[in-house]
C-alpha cells in the first residue's frame, strides 16, 4: 500500500533576532530533520515531552507553516513549497484538531456558523444543504441538533472537542492532525473522545497523526509510534513492539513513566537527570547523551546519528549513549555498512 503522507528531513527553524539593529542571532531548531510516513486508515503516534517540536511538526504538515526545509509529499504529489491559493484545496483532504477547543472555536460565532464555515469557503453551496449537512455532522459526534444554535461557552470542554472534530469532518478529509486532542479535557471525557476517534476512523478510513505526551493514550489508539527528542525521531515502529522491547534509553525513560494501576506494584522507573536542551543552541552530539552526560558523549560530537531499522519496521537512532548491548552492536554494525 502507498503512502498517504511522505515527511522527507523536514525542518522548522525560527529565527532569533537582537541587539540594536535586531539581526538574527540564531534560530529555534523547533524540527530539525524528521523523516516519517502515514498509510491511509493508518494511526500514527507522536509522542515525547513538551517543547521537543510535536505540534510543530504537525502545523508544518498541514502548511499552517511554511517548512525552512525538508519535502512534504501528500498523495505522491509534493506540496511544501505550495502557495496559499495552491495549499487552500488540501484542506479538504487534510485537516486538524487542536488542542485547546476553548481557544480553537471562535466565540463569536454559532456552532452552526463554525460547521458551515468549511463549506462556504470550499464550495458555494445552497443554505438549506448547509444546515442538513451541520445536523449530520454534529449527530456523528455525538451531540444533539439543538447544539447548532448555542454558542461555543454552552458547552463542556469535551463536548467543544466534538465541535472541533465535527469541523474537521466537514470536508470529509483523508488525514486529520489531531494535536494533544485529549490532553486538556478530564479522564473520562477523554476515553469518549478516543473511542469517538477511532469509531469515525472506521466508518471513514481516516488516517491519524495522533499527538500526545501520554503514552497510555498512545498505545490505545496508534497502530504505530514514533518517539521525539528535540526536534527529531529518536525511535519508531509498530506500538506493540515499541511497548514491549523499547530500544533507546529515552524511550525507555518515557515508558518507565506509564502509572500503573495497581499501586502496590514495584516499577522499575527510569529517573532522568539534568534538564533538556535548549532548541535554540542544541549539543554539537547526542542530545539525550548530552542530557545525561554520557561517558561516549564525547564520539558524537559532530556526527550524524540517523535511524537505523535494528529490526523489520524497528527504527532507533544509531546514537551509542542511547543504546545497549546488542542493541548497540547492531546499529554500529548498521552504520558502517551505510558509511562503507
Amino acid at each position: 500500500m502507498s503512502d498517504l503522507l511522505k515527511v522527507e528531513n523536514l525542518k522548522m527553524h525560527f529565527p532569533v533576532h537582537g541587539g540594536v539593529m535586531m539581526r538574527q542571532t540564531g534560530a529555534v531548531r523547533a524540527v530539525d530533520g524528521v523523516s516519517l510516513s502515514i498509510r491511509p486508515g493508518e494511526t500514527l503516534g507522536l509522542v515525547g515531552e513538551s517543547g521537543c517540536g510535536k505540534s510543530t511538526l504537525g502545523k508544518a504538515i498541514v502548511r499552517l507553516l511554511k517548512p525552512t526545509a525538508g519535502r512534504i509529499e501528500f498523495e505522491g504529489v509534493d506540496i511544501t513549497n505550495l502557495g496559499t491559493a495552491a495549499v487552500r484545496p488540501l484542506r479538504r483532504d487534510m485537516q486538524m484538531v487542536f488542542q485547546d477547543p476553548v481557544e480553537s472555536l471562535n466565540a463569536r460565532h454559532s456552532v452552526r456558523e463554525i460547521l458551515e464555515e468549511p463549506y462556504i469557503i470550499h464550495g458555494g453551496m445552497p443554505s438549506a444543504e448547509r444546515r442538513k449537512r451541520v445536523g449530520e455532522l454534529l449527530d456523528r459526534v455525538g451531540l444533539p441538533a439543538t447544539s447548532a444554535d448555542r454558542y461555543p461557552f454552552e458547552f463542556s470542554g469535551g463536548q467543544r472537542q466534538r465541535i472541533g472534530i465535527a469541523r474537521a469532518l466537514a470536508l470529509n478529509p483523508k488525514l486529520i492532525i489531531c494535536d494533544e486532542p485529549v490532553s486538556a479535557l478530564d479522564v473520562s471525557v477523554q476515553s469518549q473522545v478516543l473511542n469517538l476517534l477511532l469509531e469515525l476512523q472506521r466508518e471513514m478510513g481516516l488516517a491519524y497523526l495522533f499527538i500526545a505526551h501520554d503514552l497510555a493514550v498512545v498505545k490505545h489508539i496508534s497502530d504505530r509510534v514514533a518517539v521525539m527528542y528535540l526536534g527529531k525521531i529518536v525511535e519508531m515502529a509498530d506500538s506493540e513492539t515499541i511497548y514491549r522491547e523499547p530500544k533507546h534509553a529515552y524511550t525507555k525513560a518515557l515508558l518507565s513513566a506509564i502509572p500503573h494501576p495497581d499501586p502496590t506494584r514495584e516499577v522499575d522507573r527510569v529517573l532522568l537527570e539534568g534538564d533538556v536542551p535548549s532548541p535554540i543552541d542544541p549539543p554539537k552530539g547526542s542530545a539525550f547523551g548530552h542530557r545525561i552526560a554520557h561517558p561516549r558523549y564525547d564520539e558524537t560530537i559532530g556526527k550524524e546519528l540517523p535511524l537505523v531499522e535494528i529490526s523489520p519496521d524497528h527504527w532507533v537512532a544509531a546514537d551509542p549513549c542511547c543504546l545497549e548491548g546488542e542493541d548497540l552492536k547492531r546499529a554500529e554494525a548498521l552504520m558502517a555498512g551505510v558509511s562503507g
